[in-house]
């Protein structure tokens, strides 16, 4: 298969949806034997995983090892969720890669087992990771944790529980304890788990289940920091007596810094030592599109990936703490199985709201998501095509702010970067 017949077959497998559970994935790893013989770095939760993930392959990548990242969803390139050193993997290695494999789900096919899109990159990805020599794999969970695909890793370096809040309810529970629960589900026995600040509540179940398994607990609270300068340009912060720049904007990342730090302090207990100027050498090479990314100057153009309660309390913080100033307009479009009555926490910041579609078909109708936004700001007008909302908003002069799913993000990055 060549690189677009390969994307192809990967999407092929999507139609099979969403099924948690370990059981196919499990024989579909059986199959390539070894690819459960790295060492891994587990990152569970529901806001967070992503900017955790970036900070932790960037350090460790700068501390000499090779590193496989193993992230969703993608933003611009499919090739986003298979990186090794912070590079998406080559057209040719994911093409040889599902070549190599699709006479595996062939077989597996015919046996009655049919393998879902995310189970397949799963397993996929762990073999490119083995194939290619990686030290250590950072691996972000997709929903969930207990019954999710990634599940499959045994004992890990750390695992990582990153900020939980209620999403994908339908699935994980309806409740902050039954998605802690599920999250909680990638700690294995005898390990460390570092854990981001949390609700009361979701801490109790982590805590339980970190005892449970006999693993050392790594707070983000008690990782000493120092914030010196929080701009639009990121953080200025001292560690370990040294001063550091993390550039990613937004107070959320604070906890999402600590959050990270806590994993790599518990490396130590797994031997991975990390020198103060590693750590600073990786910070300041972090990237993560779609988080508060800035990506013009005039007028300035914020993307976002926020999409639920604690994702749009972070953006709108990050709205008032960084641009406080001037009249701002707000590109919005969500998906329908998303928590859109949260939307209220974007109420007075913005002079206008422009609503638009999504291209998927869990989209949540513009018109509907209008309606729920009616006394967010001044001015809500619904314009179907993503691209023709940006250039509506830029004709305003005013600095133009984008949010509410990284589908909408994926459709209007490359839009106006490009």
């Amino acid at each position: 298969m060549n690189y677009e017949e390969s994307l192809a077959f990967i999407h092929s497998l999507d139609k099979f949806g969403s099924r948690p559970g370990l059981d196919r994935v499990k024989q579909l790893a059986d199959a390539v034997p070894g690819v459960l013989e790295q060492r891994f770095i587990h990152v569970a939760g529901t806001n967070g995983k992503g900017s955790v993930c970036a900070i932790l392959s960037a350090v460790l990548a700068a501390a000499g090892y090779r590193v496989g990242l193993f992230t969703s969803p993608y933003v611009v390139d499919f090739r986003e969720r298979i990186q090794i050193d912070n590079r998406m993997i080559g057209r040719d290695d994911l093409a040889a890669a599902v070549t190599f494999f699709a006479p595996i789900l062939k077989e597996l096919s015919d046996k009655g087992v049919i393998i879902t899109e995310f189970e397949f990159l799963t397993v996929l990805a762990f073999w490119v990771f083995r194939q290619q020599g990686c030290d250590i794999i950072v691996c972000e969970a997709g929903m969930g944790g207990l019954l999710d695909s990634t599940n499959l890793i045994p004992r890990p370096l750390c695992a990582v529980i990153t900020r939980i809040d209620l999403d994908h309810t339908a699935v994980l529970g309806d409740t902050i304890e039954a998605i802690a629960y599920q999250k909680a589900g990638i700690i294995k026995e005898s390990s460390a788990v570092a854990v981001a600040p949390q609700l009361p509540e979701a801490f109790r179940v982590i805590l339980s289940a970190a005892a449970e398994k006999h693993n050392s607990v790594y707070r983000a609270e008690e990782i000493g920091i120092k914030l010196i300068e929080t701009n639009a340009d990121g953080t200025r912060f001292s560690y370990r007596g040294e001063e550091m720049f993390l550039p990613l904007v937004g107070a959320y990342q604070i906890d999402n810094l600590r959050c990270a730090l806590a994993a790599l302090e518990a490396l130590k207990e797994s031997g991975v030592g990390l020198s103060s100027e590693e750590i600073r050498a990786g910070l300041s090479r972090v990237r993560h599109p779609a988080r508060f990314e800035k990506l013009r100057d005039d007028p300035v153009v914020i993307l976002d990936g926020a999409h639920n309660p604690n994702g749009l309390t972070a953006f709108a913080e990050a709205v008032r703490a960084t641009y406080p100033e001037g009249d701002k307009t707000l590109i919005i479009g969500m998906l329908a199985d998303k928590d859109s009555t949260s939307v209220h926490l974007l109420r007075g910041l913005f002079r206008r709201v422009i609503v638009t579609d999504i291209d998927n078909p869990r989209a949540l109708p513009a018109e509907r998501l209008a309606e729920r936004l009616v006394g967010i700001a001044p001015e809500i007008t619904v314009i179907h095509q993503p691209a023709k909302a940006y250039q509506t908003a830029l004709s305003f002069g005013d600095d133009i702010f984008i949010c509410g799913s990284l589908y909408l993000a994926s459709e209007l990055r490359p839009a106006i970067l490009y």
